[in-house]
């Protein structure tokens, strides 16, 4: 794990649905730790520090674009 930095942390499973997703669309390795805890006691995860959004160091930059883009929600074309 010393090679993966943490990027984000989310309060619920559900607000990075879209993101896993994509990430691993692009083969990006990443892992979320406390996923399995908060999903037993999600009203905990505040306690717990949330779920954190570990990401391997050589694809740290592409993971954040990746994460830059989905906060512009202009770029995303609903149907």
């Amino acid at each position: 794990m010393e090679n993966y930095k943490t990027i984000a942390i989310f309060t619920y499973p559900s607000e990075y649905a879209v993101l896993k997703h994509l990430l691993q669309q692009r083969n990006i390795r990443f892992v979320f730790l406390n996923e399995t805890m908060i999903s037993i006691l999600p009203f905990h995860s505040n306690a717990i520090g949330g779920i954190r959004l570990n990401v391997h160091k050589e694809d740290f930059i592409i993971a954040k674009e990746i994460i830059d883009n989905l906060n512009y929600p202009s770029q995303l074309n609903i149907v």
